[in-house]
């Protein structure tokens, strides 16, 4: 069973769901004793080389042209696609974040692949490859047969356990036409913090309209930065102007699964609870014994969050001091 994986970067740096990818294709090629091959596609990136064979990948096609320094759905897609056609793989994986739900269905068009999006488990039997991936709000969780010969599947973060394994680390350039784009882009604007990204991010701190103003989202902040968190938000808080909607976390949002998750003035709604519910360990504080949230938290704090968060960052301090 030949994997091949999109190992996607920003500005020069592979985003930290790629070694998750890779870590999950490695373990699917020994199993057939098949090999892992990699796309890597952008500019001045040949220096990622050793972090994807780090984790086991024994060819890697790089394409490194000054034309791909940002990102370009139509020059990516047909550039990842011709790479799919020599290489013709049985098993396309991507990272489900906004460049994988972006390029993902593209290049299953252009080469006639079907796609499970989203996918938090795979199961092999046999010939057969599984693809494990919720539906209906996580109400239910669907095992997807892809019956072309090129499986593709998207696969969302914190859901496969990473394990480093050398792989042979075969270093191929991968020339091929960039056409010519039909838009061009002038700027992109990143979110400059040294915090984890939302989607990827192991803990986060997410508040809510219990916040009661903008401004509340100072002591989010503060207790996100103790302990190494994303700071996330409810959709009544973006509502509100409180948080811009890259911090959204929700069915309209951003689905989010760490090993942490801490709701602060988070009532509970049900699209809130389709966009973290699958959070392995959650923490609410909320002075509404009988908020939803309260019900299917792990920890459930009953007061006020304003006298709760600051004792809990003045007690992280400490811990941290001694340590």
């Amino acid at each position: 069973m030949l994997i091949m994986v999109f190992a996607e970067q920003r500005q020069g740096k592979l985003r930290k769901s790629v070694a998750e990818a890779l870590s999950q294709g490695r373990r699917m090629a020994d199993t057939s004793h098949d090999r892992l091959f990699v796309s890597l596609i952008g500019s001045g990136i040949t220096g990622l080389t050793k972090e994807l064979i780090k984790y086991g990948a024994d060819e890697i096609f790089f394409t490194d042209d000054k034309d791909l320094s940002l990102y370009d759905t139509e020059r990516y897609a047909s550039i990842l696609a011709a790479a799919v056609r020599e290489i013709q793989p049985n098993i396309v994986l991507f990272t489900h974040s906004a460049m994988g739900k972006d390029l993902a269905p593209r290049v299953a068009e252009r080469i006639g692949a079907g796609l499970a999006s989203d996918c938090i488990g795979m199961e092999v039997t046999g010939e057969e490859v599984y693809f494990v991936r919720p539906m209906y709000s996580g109400k239910i969780l669907a095992k997807v047969r892809i019956t072309t010969t090129i499986k593709m599947a998207s696969l969302r973060p914190n859901n496969f356990p990473v394990e480093e394994k050398n792989g042979q680390g075969q270093i191929k350039e991968f020339k091929v036409d960039i056409p010519a784009p039909r838009a061009q882009v002038q700027k992109v604007n990143l979110q400059d913090t040294a915090r984890p990204e939302l989607t990827e991010a192991e803990i986060i701190v997410s508040g809510g309209r219990g916040l009661g103003n903008a401004d509340g989202f100072q002591v989010v902040a503060q207790l996100a930065d103790v302990i190494g968190a994303a700071v996330g938000a409810s959709r009544a808080a973006v509502d509100a102007g409180w948080q811009t909607n890259q911090h959204q976390v929700g069915l309209t949002g951003k689905i989010v699964t760490p090993k942490l998750y801490v709701a602060c003035g988070i009532s509970g709604a049900i699209q809130h609870l389709a966009g973290m519910g699958s959070s392995r360990c959650i923490v609410a504080v909320n002075k509404d014994a009988n908020a939803n949230i309260m019900k299917v938290a792990d920890f459930a704090i009953e007061a006020d969050l304003y006298s709760v968060i600051p004792e809990l960052i003045k007690k992280m301090v400490e811990v941290k001091n001694k340590s």
